[in-house]
């Protein structure tokens, strides 16, 4: 299905490097960079899940409290709507997708990791930054991107951010959430075709459904990032 709408894509075993005719390769490229370097790592205004997450301790009475604290002001962001974060042009910058879908997921992507920093996993590991893309997609598309990059799905994704993998299949697996997003936009009729048929999202998502997915996500990241023992 992923090929039919999206066009197929090759790989380089070696570099990770992918070509192909997919019409989202280049706007894939520039938001997995937006989810990376903004959602995990922060950028002007907007914190990064490292310090988000250490806040989060500071003010709470455990790191269960941290996680649900951390869940609450993030769904409170997605059910304000708008450009609450304040990213501006940053999420503009991706080319061919709304901004408001960008701002979405840069968003799900800080709650996730500072989900599994509170829970003792290393944000630096590139592993553990492929774990916490994977888990915005969750369940069977997960682990369909995972086989796809030629990494044997073990349970947990955090059996992903404990391992060591080869930085092609990193890429492939970052590349692969992205495209699996776009996918799952348009068989579920949220996206509507323009253009050259890119499926991009028509309009502002409304605040509820923001807050129903990113709810999603939190449930899910709770599951797949359980507490790592201090010695992890």
């Amino acid at each position: 299905m992923l090929d039919r709408v999206l066009g197929s894509n090759t790989v380089d075993p070696k570099t990770g490097q992918v070509t192909g005719e997919s019409r989202i390769n280049g706007p894939a490229n520039e938001l997995v960079e937006k989810l990376l370097g903004v959602g995990i790592d922060g950028r002007g205004p907007f914190e990064g899940a490292d310090e988000f997450a250490q806040k989060a301790l500071a003010e709470a009475k455990n790191p269960n409290a941290a996680v649900d604290d951390i869940i609450g002001k993030h769904l409170k962001l997605a059910s304000a709507g708008g450009f609450v974060t304040g990213l501006g042009g940053f999420v503009t910058m991706v080319v061919a997708i709304p901004a408001n879908v960008v701002e979405f997921y840069v968003l799900a992507t800080r709650m996730v990791a500072s989900i599994a920093k509170v829970r003792g996993y290393d944000l630096s590991q590139d592993e553990t930054r492929s774990a916490v893309l994977l888990a915005l997609v969750g369940g069977s598309d997960a682990n369909e991107v995972m086989k796809a990059a030629g990494v044997v799905p073990t349970g947990r994704l955090a059996g992903l951010a404990a391992g060591r993998l080869p930085k092609s299949a990193l890429m492939m697996i970052n590349k692969g959430v992205v495209n699996k997003m776009a996918a799952n936009l348009t068989e579920k009729g949220v996206a509507k075709f323009v253009g050259k048929g890119l499926p991009v999202v028509g309009g502002v998502v409304g605040a509820g459904l923001d807050y129903y997915l990113l709810k999603k996500i939190a449930a899910n990241a709770k599951t797949q990032f359980p507490a790592r023992p201090a010695s992890a």
